[in-house]
């Protein structure tokens, strides 16, 4: 079975109206650290991105920053993360992401969070990796994505066999736990991608 290790976390480049959004990514920043687990994160210093980067370094934890080219200026490259990969796109970040972690947090953001969260619940559904998807449902923010995804099954466009699945955690304590009990059940061969075809390059 597989060890938790490192954890993918989407967030926002804003910090958002609530602090309570903030207070939630310093807590996670902490507790990754405390848990001797690594960050991959989109390697930014502003909004959500920066705050939880900072905690994690602040805490004595270790961070992977994986940033586009064009993106260094406007999200401000953090470059004092321990390891910081520049790419040369939005595709080759998210791929690189996808292949450092073992499971995706998405707290708070906008459509750029949303979008990546998205994403990795659509390989998932297409079988194409068993890598657990955490909403960290913060003040209820995912709450309307969450319906959203009961009103596709309800119209029937989600077809037999091919429903979504995620965790959600509404305090960002639960998390740790959680994503440790899901990876604990998944072969070694299987969270290091192994299992995975050539058609995930083509999604």
């Amino acid at each position: 079975m597989s060890k938790l290790k490192n954890i993918c976390v989407y967030c926002g480049s804003g910090s958002g109206k609530s602090p309570i959004y903030a207070d939630a990514a310093r807590s996670l920043g902490e507790q990754l650290a405390k848990a001797d687990i690594r960050l991959v994160y989109g390697g930014g210093a502003v909004g959500l991105m920066g705050i939880l980067a900072k905690s994690v370094l602040d805490n004595g934890g270790n961070v992977t920053g994986i940033i586009p080219e064009f993106l260094q200026e406007r999200e401000v490259m953090l470059d004092t993360v321990q390891d910081l990969i520049v790419t040369k796109d939005m595709h080759e970040r998210k791929r690189k992401m996808f292949d450092a972690a073992q499971a995706f947090v998405a707290l708070p953001g906008g459509i750029g969070t949303l979008e990546e969260v998205v994403e990795m619940l659509t390989w998932a559904q297409l079988g194409q990796h068993k890598k657990p998807i955490l909403l960290a449902n913060i003040n209820g923010f995912w709450d309307p994505l969450a319906r959203l995804f009961d009103h596709m099954e309800e119209e029937a466009f989600f077809r037999q066999g091919m429903g979504i699945s995620f965790l959600t955690a509404r305090s960002t304590d639960q998390i740790v736990p959680l994503l440790r009990e899901a990876v604990d059940k998944i072969p070694e061969e299987e969270m290091d991608g192994s299992h995975r075809n050539s058609s995930l390059d083509a999604l």
